[in-house]
């Protein structure tokens, strides 16, 4: 997993919060302050500095930062601020608030973060909103998004590399079938894409895209308007290439009449500790223009520093 850079002589947590502190002191805030502190600290460093910001001024660094920031920069730097498990708990909980749009986060958190991972978030959705996040993915979902919905949001998938190739044939086949079919929500085509490994999941469509001639996702653009396909496609995107996914994800956000900043926001802040590196190259070998550079023709202000700092090429 990659680490975001961290400047070599980092303050003490104690000395940031106070720094902080006086970026929120008197008429105005000090945002640039503000980024040079938290953008440049690592998921651990950023929990401690909310720890002893909360013991030493008995107040909620969190609270703080959103009654002094606003707009764009105030969500990303409150969603970088929280813990993954949390921040992946408040995404899903505001999407299941939201339209059907919204079942791609869901998704997305279930199929492209690690078991361990996934599983705290359904901790951090227990102890933030007092039930669980399968419920809550369910009451919100109907027909075939449940159906594939809760099964990946209560996986628990296992981690080795460990293939068996006689079962990547045959479930290759029986996907193939179903496909066929136009079974596209039967549960065996489900069971298979929310319990196996990620491993075992790419053996199978290795096996499907040489015995069938098509890459599963090619056969499942039968209906190109069909809302439930094209979360099934990019499910198996998730699992299988993350970074395509959301480079992709990026690019649309991008290049979009008018930047969708809520989904510019969620990748950069998801992804920085993660595989940025990987999603820049993508986006620089489909776009031929680095993303630093599409992020600041198309952003501004302290939202465009932040989110260039995220991305390793801030200099604020």
């Amino acid at each position: 997993m990659a680490t975001l850079k961290v400047p070599s002589s980092v303050p003490s947590p104690a000395e940031d919060c106070e720094q902080l502190k006086k970026a929120f002191a008197g008429w105005g805030t000090n945002e640039k302050l503000i980024i040079q502190i938290l953008a440049h600290r690592n998921a651990a460093q950023r929990k401690l500095i909310r720890e002893t910001y909360a013991a030493t001024y008995g107040e909620d660094l969190l609270k703080d930062l959103d009654s002094e920031l606003s707009n764009d920069f105030q969500r990303v730097v409150l969603l970088w601020t929280l813990d993954p498990a949390e921040r992946d708990a408040y995404l899903v909980n505001e999407a299941t608030k939201r339209l059907t749009a919204s079942n791609w986060v869901i998704m997305e958190v279930a199929c492209t973060r690690s078991p361990f991972d996934l599983f705290r978030a359904r901790q951090a959705y227990h102890a933030r909103y007092k039930k669980s996040l399968e419920e809550d993915v369910a009451h919100h979902t109907t027909g075939d998004f449940r159906k594939l919905l809760v099964p990946l949001v209560s996986a628990f998938r296992y981690e080795g590399d460990e293939v068996n190739m006689m079962l990547a044939k045959s479930e290759a086949k029986l996907l193939h079938e179903k496909i066929s079919e136009k079974a596209y929500n039967d549960e065996e085509l489900i069971r298979i894409l929310t319990t196996k490994s990620k491993a075992q999941l790419n053996a199978t469509l290795n096996q499907y895209n040489n015995h069938f001639g098509n890459p599963i996702n090619k056969d499942l653009k039968a209906d190109p308007k069909d809302e439930y396909l094209s979360l099934l496609r990019a499910t198996i995107k998730c699992l299988t290439c993350p970074e395509k996914y959301f480079e992709k994800t990026l690019r649309l956000a991008i290049n979009k009449l008018g930047t969708d900043e809520w989904a510019l926001t969620r990748v950069v802040v998801t992804r920085a500790e993660v595989d940025m590196q990987c999603i820049k190259e993508e986006y620089h070998k489909r776009s031929s223009v680095p993303l630093d550079r599409a992020i600041a023709v198309d952003t501004s202000g302290d939202y465009e520093k932040m989110l260039l700092a995220l991305i390793g090429h801030g200099n604020a």
